[in-house]
């Protein structure tokens, strides 16, 4: 019997952000389902790939799952990564010398330690540099969300939104139905509603 069908499929990465995703969701009045069901997640009009921790931990999480990678690598509806989530969209991260989903091109890089700065990059920084996508709908010009995280994703063709900490780095990347937000939007008050509002409506 096929899997039932679910409106937002909510990627089981074993991150620790997964329940203040399904929070924040609901309080979109959206219910999101946690799972690993292939079936499910390729029936599902939107995929949320949630994620903090390690990225090769996070990898091999999703490899234990039977066929949730080559899952992911067909999906044709909207896609979101947040946080470890998105860098997983990457080809590769320098954490743990980690092969990635390869959805989208670049490296995943270390910040380079400044004498000024702390790592990890932790607390509410504004978005620079926005594009014209249907995810920034309605966002402020410089909006401000909340990060927190050690490793970054450079600057491409395929950034929509900066931010910068010592160096420029992409806050939020789309190619193709694959999106990411390197901040957390579910925590991120009004803005963080209106990203994932934004993509839900996509």
């Amino acid at each position: 019997m096929s899997a039932a069908k679910i409106d937002i499929a909510v990627i089981d990465s074993g991150g620790a952000n997964i329940a203040s995703v399904m929070f924040a969701l609901n309080r979109l009045g959206r219910k999101g389902v946690l799972t690993s069901d292939p079936d499910q997640i390729e029936k599902a009009p939107h995929v949320i790939l949630p994620g903090v921790g390690a990225a090769a931990d996070a990898m091999n999480t999703l490899r234990k799952r039977d066929g949730l990678i080559d899952c992911i690598h067909s999906l044709k509806q909207p896609v979101l990564g947040i946080c470890l989530g998105m860098q997983l969209l990457y080809d590769y991260s320098e954490e743990g010398n980690t092969d990635l989903l390869g959805a989208i091109n670049g490296e995943v890089k270390h910040f380079q330690k400044q004498y000024d700065l702390t790592v990890p990059h932790m607390g509410w920084n504004k978005l620079i540099g926005l594009g014209k996508h249907a995810l920034l709908n309605n966002l402020d010009n410089a909006p401000y969300f909340y990060f927190v995280h050690s490793y970054k994703a450079p600057i491409s063709k395929h950034t929509i939104a900066g931010c910068e900490y010592g160096q420029n780095f992409t806050a939020i990347v789309a190619r193709n139905n694959f999106m990411g937000c390197q901040f957390h939007p579910e925590r991120s008050g009004k803005a963080g509603a209106q990203i994932l509002e934004n993509f839900l409506n996509l």
